[in-house]
């Protein structure tokens, strides 16, 4: 099997969103924002999804306790977020279609890959690990350690200054508008890549990214 040529051509570094990109855990995080405003008596409000995408943990986080008024500190509701995902990301999540082959290809064609989530490192390392796919990165790095999520394009340069890599020769899957965004930003190409929590987006996924793909398979071509 071979990569697709014309989508690789100068690309040195590829970088990967992880839920809803790599991994398929976008549908759980509706279900942890409704029962996390229910303990406190609040009725998950229908645009909160579409507010909150792209900002990192910690922003989430105080965006929680600003517009719901929670009660207890940043560190603790993100502590809590975790412990609720913990389970599902440890028995639940699956790597999406094509993922691994397509890590590997990339592994054997020397070209280097990183993470760069709006999730919390401890999910990430928890995720990757399980599904035994860590050691094929050689940068993981989370939003909250760059000055503002996505759409900006902060994490995504610090991921491709961590491997050594100029914007121009990285290439980017995401699965979000404002991922796809941030990738663009950051002057690199971008792939989205199709999930079912996003296909009401699809067109203007296509319409913002320079490859869409509904799988990884279609990456790998027979020889």
């Amino acid at each position: 099997m071979t990569l697709k040529d014309e989508l690789f051509q100068g690309i040195e570094a590829v970088l990967f969103d992880l839920d809803g990109t790599l991994v398929d855990s976008m549908w759980m995080w509706e279900d942890i924002d409704r029962e996390y405003l229910g303990r406190f008596g609040i009725e998950l409000p229908g645009d909160l999804q579409d507010l909150i995408q792209g900002m990192s943990f910690s922003e989430t986080a105080v965006y929680f306790k600003e517009r719901f008024l929670i009660p207890h500190s940043l560190e603790d509701i993100k502590a809590e977020w975790n412990r609720m995902a913990w389970d599902k990301y440890s028995n639940e999540v699956p790597l999406k279609e094509g993922v691994l082959p397509f890590l590997k290809k990339l592994k054997e064609k020397g070209i280097l890959m990183g993470i760069a989530t709006s999730n919390s490192k401890e999910l990430v390392e928890l995720v990757i690990t399980k599904l035994g796919v860590r050691d094929y990165f050689d940068s993981i790095r989370t939003s909250c350690e760059v000055a503002k999520g996505k759409p900006s394009p902060d994490i995504y340069l610090l991921v491709a200054e961590d491997l050594g890599a100029k914007s121009a020769n990285c290439l980017v899957f995401e699965d979000i508008i404002q991922g796809i965004q941030a990738g663009k930003n950051a002057g690199m190409k971008v792939c989205s890549v199709y999930d079912r929590n996003s296909e009401e987006d699809d067109d203007k996924k296509k319409e913002l990214s320079d490859y869409y793909i509904h799988t990884y398979l279609e990456l790998i071509e027979d020889e």
